[in-house]
């Protein structure tokens, strides 16, 4: 973490996305937390997946389920 903000700062950055398939510590959350001149946003194995889902990126659908509800408007009289 300390490589990655450190290759921002000399590039002169302000913002860096970096993503794992793993976890975070929380020594890492903290600290990327704490950095004062660079914005670190971390994506964590959980919310890659998330995002992968989200946006069908690597995704494909295997199956949809159709839930019925009875549609009262239909049976009332007028």
């Amino acid at each position: 973490m300390k490589s990655f903000v450190g290759a921002l700062h000399g590039k002169g950055a302000r913002k860096g996305i970096f993503i794992t398939t793993a976890s975070f510590t929380k020594e890492a959350l903290q600290y990327a937390e704490n950095i004062k001149d660079i914005k670190v946003v971390l994506i964590d194995g959980d919310k890659l997946l998330d995002y992968m889902i989200k946006y069908n990126l690597g995704v494909r659908v295997d199956s949809v389920i159709e839930i019925k509800k009875i549609d009262s408007d239909y049976f009332e009289e007028e």
